[in-house]
C-alpha cells in the first residue's frame, strides 16, 4: 500500500502542440500536452490529466459529437479511441503515416482522417463491443500535396477538404448522383480553414496569405440526388471513390429480358441528363492584410450559428469578423509569438487559443473581451521544484527565468515572478509557507511574498556569482546559496537582506545545500568529494567533514535530522550518521537507472550508463525510504533499512524525447548513419534538426531539437500522499491511489463485511469501527463512520484502541478533502486530537504527515468557506443598505403624501371660509 502511487496530474505545461477542443457542453477545453491529453474546467477552474499516453507527441484530436469519444493521433499516426467517460483506452490503430486532421460527421456515423493529399472515411465506433473500431468505408483522391482542414455539412451529406496546393475540394459521403467531387481555387497560398455555412453548401475557404473567398452553390442540400445502385460487371477497387460520369455507365446488360433491361437504362440516361450537377460561384474575395501587418495566417475557426470567423496570425494577432459581409468585430494582439491553434465553444461565447512555442492556452470571451483562462507553463526545462509545508502549493523554477506556483488542488497556476533575469536553479518555501525563495544564474537569490505577490529582498553577493544550489533553515531566518564559479557560500539574514558570512573551504562547485530540520546545522556537498557541515550557532564553523568516493552531486537530510543522504558521480547513495560522522550504509544505484541510448551516441546505452548518476534525492515523509532520479526515464524508490530497490517509475514513454530507447532501430541505421539525423524537410518553417555538439538543454539557434529525458527535481509531499517531480515532459504528480490495493490489517476469518454490518445493527460503534479498519475497505470504512450518530462520536472515539486512532485520523484527513459532510468529519478530527492529544504528541514525528494532510483539508475548506462567506456578507450589507434606503424614500414619500393632505384641507378650510365671507358680504 505504502508504494501503491499512480501518475495523477500533469503541471507545468498547459499546450505543446496539436488542434484545442471544447467538450460538448462547452465548459472545458481538450488539449495536447506531449504526448497526453489534459482537460481544462473552466467553470470550475480545476485540470486533469487524462491517465493515458501514446508512443509519440500528440498532433491532433478528434471529438465525437455526443462528446463521450476522442481518438487521439500521435505523430507516426498511431491512434487510440478513448472514453471520456471511463477515461479508458478502447481501440489502438496505426494509419502508418502522419495525420493532419481529423473529424468526426454531425451525426456521429463516420469520420475523416486526412493523411498526405488523401481523404479516409472510416465507420465511427459504435456503442457496442467490435472487434475492429475503425472500418474504412471510402478513400477520396484529389488535392496533389498535402491535405490540412476539413468540414462537414450540418446534415452529413458532404465534406469539403483544404490542401497545401492551394486548392479545396468537396466530396459527397454518399453517392450522390449531382456531387461526385468538385474542386474549387482562388487561392494563392495553402489553404489554412474551409467551413460550410449552416444548412447549406457555401463556403467560405482562407488561406495562408489572409485571403478569404466566399463560395456559394446552386443546389441546397435537399437538392442532392442518391445514385441509383446498378448491376455491376466486377467489383471496383475497394476505397476507391468512382470520378465518371453517370452517362458513362454501361448500356448492355445480357439476359433473357435484355431488351426491357436495356430500355430501362436508357430511361435512366434520360432522366440523368436532366439532372443538373452542383456548381460553385465566388461570390466575393476578402483580404486581410490590407495594413500590411498580418501577412501569415496560421490558424482559423467558424462558428455556423453566430456567423462568426476567428483567424488567428503569426504575430499573435486574432481577427473576429462577421461573416458573409466581413465586418470586423475585433481585433486583439495576445502573445508575442504564432498562434498554432483556435478553438470556439458550441454557444460561441468563449474563443480558445493555442501558442505551442510559448506554451500558452488562453480562453477569450470576446463578448466582455476578457480573459475566461489564461495560462502559460515553463516554455524551457524545468530545474527544480518544492512543495510548501501543507502541500498545498507547488513552486517551481525554469531555465526561462519565471518562478511559478502551482496550486495541487486545482492544477493551475496562480502566480509567476518574473524578476530574474536569467535560469533559475533553485526553489524552496519557508516553513511558513508564505515566503518563495529561488535562486539563479543572474547572481541574484530573491524572496518573494504570497501575501502581496511582491519580491520583497534581494540578496546579491559582493562579487557576481552565478547560485546553483539553494537552503533556507527551518526558522526561515538565514538564507544560504552555493555558486559554482567561486566555490563559496553565502548566507545572509531575511530579517534585514544583510550577508552575514561567505562560507569558504570547498575545493569544487558546490552542487546542493540542506538545512538540518531540527538543528542550526547545515550540509553542503561539492564536487571536491566531500559534505561539510557548519554549524550556524558556532562562528559558522565546520563541524565535520565527510569524505565521500566521488564527487558530490545532491545532499538531503532525513525529515526526523538525524539521517543523512548522499548521491554521488558514481551512482551511488551513501547513507550518514550527523552527529557521529560514520557511515550507515550505500546503495548502488547505476544499474537501476536504465539510461536510453541517443541517437547521435556511437556507444551502447549500457556503456553510457557508466557516466550516469543520481542527480535528485528526496526522502520519503516517514523517512524510511528515498526517492532517486537522474539522466534517465526512471524514478526508484529504495528501502534505507534493507538497503534495496523497491520500485521503479517510468516517469515517460515519449518516444518524441532523446535516449529514451535502450537499442537504436536497425531499420533506421544505413551505411552512412543514422536516418534519424537526416533533415527531412523545412516542415512549417521551423527549421533544421542538427544542434551544436555537446548541447544537453537544447541548441537556441537551432529552429528545433529533440530534448533529451532527464529528472531534474524531485520531492516528496510533506502529508505523504504524494510526491512530484520535474523532468522534460514537466511537472509530474504521483499521487497514492487507495483504491488499487486491498491491504487488510490484522485479518481473522470473522472479518467480513456480513459481520461488521451486524455490529452496526446492534450500534456497537467502536467495535465496528474496529471491523472495517481490519479489513480496510474504503467505502466500508465510510460506511461505518456516517452510520455512527453526531452524539455518539465522543463516546466512540474515546472507546477505540490506540492503534486504531491514527489509523482514523488518517481516514478522515482523506475523507475531508472531498466530502461534503464538513462539520460531522470535523466533529471527527476534533474528538480524536482532543482524547488522545498526549499519546499522539508523544509520536508526533511518525504522524506528521497525517497531521499534515488533516491540515492541508481543512485549510482548504476554510478558503472556499471564507470567499462564501465573505462574499453572502457583502449581499447581506447591499441588501440591508437597499432596504434602508428604500425605507428613506417611502418615509419622505409618506410625509410628502402628509403634507399634501395638510395642504389640501388648509385649503379646504380657505375656501369655506372665503365662501361664508361672500354670502355675508351678499
Amino acid at each position: 500500500m505504502k508504494f501503491a502511487y499512480r501518475f495523477s496530474n500533469l503541471l507545468g505545461a498547459v499546450y505543446r502542440q496539436g488542434n484545442l477542443n471544447f467538450t460538448r457542453d462547452g465548459n472545458a477545453v481538450i488539449s495536447p500536452v506531449g504526448n497526453r491529453i489534459s482537460v481544462f474546467d473552466l467553470k470550475n477552474n480545476t485540470s486533469e490529466t487524462l491517465p493515458f499516453s501514446t508512443t509519440k507527441n500528440v498532433t491532433c484530436v478528434g471529438l465525437s459529437p455526443d462528446g463521450s469519444l476522442a481518438i487521439v493521433v500521435d505523430e507516426d499516426g498511431a491512434a487510440v479511441l478513448v472514453s471520456l467517460i471511463t477515461r479508458a483506452i478502447l481501440h489502438h490503430f496505426h494509419f502508418h503515416k502522419p495525420v493532419s486532421s481529423i473529424r468526426f460527421s454531425p451525426d456521429g456515423r463516420k469520420f475523416i482522417v486526412t493523411k498526405e493529399n488523401v481523404a479516409l472515411m472510416y465507420h465511427a465506433p459504435g456503442k457496442k463491443r467490435e472487434f475492429n473500431a475503425f472500418v474504412l468505408d471510402k478513400s477520396y483522391y484529389g488535392p496533389y500535396d498535402e491535405t490540412t482542414c476539413i468540414d462537414w455539412t450540418d446534415d452529413s451529406k458532404c465534406f469539403v477538404v483544404g490542401s497545401k496546393d492551394m486548392s479545396t475540394w468537396v466530396f459527397g459521403a454518399e453517392r450522390w448522383a449531382n456531387l461526385i467531387y468538385y474542386s474549387l481555387g482562388g487561392h494563392k497560398d495553402i489553404i489554412v480553414g474551409c467551413f460550410f455555412e449552416k444548412d447549406s453548401l457555401d463556403l467560405y475557404t482562407v488561406s495562408q496569405d489572409g485571403t478569404l473567398c466566399v463560395w456559394e452553390s446552386d443546389t441546397e442540400l435537399d437538392g442532392l440526388i442518391l445514385k441509383k445502385s446498378q448491376d455491376k460487371p466486377k467489383l471496383p477497387r475497394q476505397g476507391e471513390e468512382e470520378e465518371e460520369e453517370e452517362g458513362e455507365e454501361r448500356d448492355k446488360v445480357e439476359g433473357e429480358e435484355g431488351e426491357v433491361i436495356r430500355g430501362k437504362v436508357e430511361t435512366a440516361k434520360e432522366r440523368e441528363k436532366k439532372k443538373k450537377n452542383v456548381r460553385y460561384k465566388m461570390m466575393s474575395k476578402h483580404f486581410f492584410n490590407k495594413e500590411g501587418d498580418f501577412n501569415n495566417l496560421t490558424a482559423a475557426a467558424y462558428h455556423k450559428p453566430n456567423h462568426i470567423l476567428v483567424t488567428g496570425f503569426a504575430s499573435g494577432i486574432f481577427h473576429l469578423h462577421e461573416l458573409p459581409e466581413f465586418n470586423l468585430i475585433h481585433s486583439l494582439s495576445i502573445s508575442d509569438q504564432r498562434i498554432a491553434s483556435v478553438a470556439i465553444n458550441s454557444s460561441g461565447d468563449w474563443i480558445s487559443f493555442g501558442c505551442s512555442r510559448m506554451g500558452q492556452l488562453l480562453v477569450w470571451e470576446w463578448q466582455s473581451e476578457s480573459y475566461v483562462f489564461k495560462q502559460q507553463g515553463h516554455f524551457n526545462n524545468m530545474a527544480s521544484l518544492a512543495y510548501s509545508p501543507d502541500g498545498q502549493y507547488i513552486v517551481t523554477g525554469g531555465d526561462d527565468s519565471k518562478v511559478k506556483v502551482w496550486n495541487t488542488n486545482t492544477g493551475l497556476c496562480f502566480v509567476t515572478f518574473t524578476e530574474h533575469t536569467s535560469s533559475v536553479t533553485n526553489v524552496t518555501f519557508t516553513s511558513s509557507g508564505f515566503v518563495i525563495v529561488s535562486a539563479s544564474l543572474d547572481g541574484t537569490v530573491r524572496a518573494f511574498d504570497l501575501h502581496r505577490y511582491r519580491n520583497f529582498r534581494t540578496f546579491t553577493s559582493p562579487r557576481p556569482a552565478q547560485f546553483s544550489s539553494l537552503a533556507v533553515d527551518a526558522s526561515g531566518e538565514l538564507v544560504s546559496a552555493g555558486a559554482q564559479d567561486s566555490f563559496e557560500i553565502f548566507l545572509w539574514s531575511m530579517q534585514t537582506g544583510r550577508l552575514l558570512e561567505v562560507l569558504a573551504g570547498h575545493e569544487g562547485p558546490v552542487s546542493c545545500l540542506c538545512f538540518s530540520p531540527v538543528q542550526s546545522v547545515l550540509a553542503s556537498c561539492s564536487w571536491d568529494r566531500t559534505v561539510r557541515l557548519w554549524d550556524m550557532l558556532d562562528s559558522w564553523q565546520t563541524k565535520e567533514t565527510l569524505p565521500l568516493t566521488s564527487d558530490g552531486l545532491a545532499v538531503t537530510y532525513r525529515p526526523d535530522g538525524q539521517e543523512l543522504a548522499v548521491a554521488t558521480l558514481n551512482g551511488e547513495i551513501s547513507f550518514w550518521n550527523p552527529h557521529t560522522a560514520t557511515q550507515n550504509g550505500s546503495v548502488a544505484g547505476r544499474h537501476d537507472l536504465q539510461t536510453g541510448r541517443k541517437e547521435t551516441d556511437k556507444i551502447t546505452a549500457k556503456q553510457s550508463a557508466k557516466g550516469k548518476s543520481f542527480t535528485s534525492l528526496c526522502y520519503s515523509a516517514d523517512g524510511e525510504s528515498v526517492l532517486a532520479g537522474g539522466q534517465a526515464k526512471f524514478v526508484c524508490i529504495y528501502n534505507i533499512k534493507e538497503q534495496m530497490l523497491i520500485k521503479k517509475f517510468e516517469i515517460s514513454c515519449n518516444l518524441s524525447f532523446d535516449a529514451m530507447e535502450e537499442f537504436l532501430d536497425r531499420r533506421k541505421m544505413t551505411e552512412f548513419g543514422s536516418l534519424a539525423l537526416v533533415d527531412e524537410g523545412a516542415g512549417d518553417g521551423d527549421g533544421v534538426s542538427v544542434s551544436l555538439p555537446g548541447v544537453r538543454r537544447g541548441d537556441m539557434s537551432s529552429r528545433h531539437f529533440k530534448p533529451e529525458i532527464r529528472v531534474s527535481s524531485l520531492r516528496f509531499s510533506p502529508t505523504g500522499r504524494s510526491w512530484a517531480a520535474t523532468t522534460t515532459e514537466g511537472l509530474l504528480v504521483y499521487s497514492l491511489d487507495g483504491s488499487l490495493v486491498f491491504d487488510p490489517y490484522d485479518l481473522d476469518l470473522d472479518v467480513t463485511p456480513a459481520s461488521i454490518r451486524k455490529q452496526l445493527r446492534l450500534q456497537e460503534w467502536a467495535s465496528a469501527i474496529v471491523l472495517a479498519f481490519r479489513l480496510n475497505e474504503k467505502a466500508l470504512k465510510q460506511e461505518v463512520l456516517e452510520k455512527v450518530p453526531h452524539e455518539q462520536i465522543p463516546v466512540v472515539c474515546g472507546s477505540l484502541p490506540d492503534i486504531y486512532v491514527e489509523k482514523l485520523l488518517g481516514f478522515i484527513a482523506t475523507c475531508l478533502e472531498k466530502s461534503g459532510h464538513l462539520q460531522f468529519y470535523m466533529t471527527w478530527a476534533q474528538n480524536l486530537l482532543m482524547l488522545h492529544g498526549q499519546k499522539l504528541k508523544n509520536r508526533s514525528g511518525a504522524i506528521l504527515p497525517t497531521l499534515q494532510a488533516l491540515q492541508k483539508s481543512i485549510q482548504r475548506h476554510f478558503d472556499d468557506l471564507s470567499k462564501l462567506c465573505d462574499f453572502n456578507m457583502y449581499n447581506i450589507r447591499y441588501a440591508v443598505a437597499l432596504s434602508k434606503q428604500r425605507g428613506l424614500k417611502r418615509a419622505a414619500e409618506e410625509e410628502t403624501e402628509d403634507q399634501g393632505e395638510e395642504d389640501e384641507d388648509l385649503s379646504e378650510e380657505m375656501s369655506e371660509a372665503s365662501l361664508e365671507d361672500a354670502e355675508m358680504m351678499l
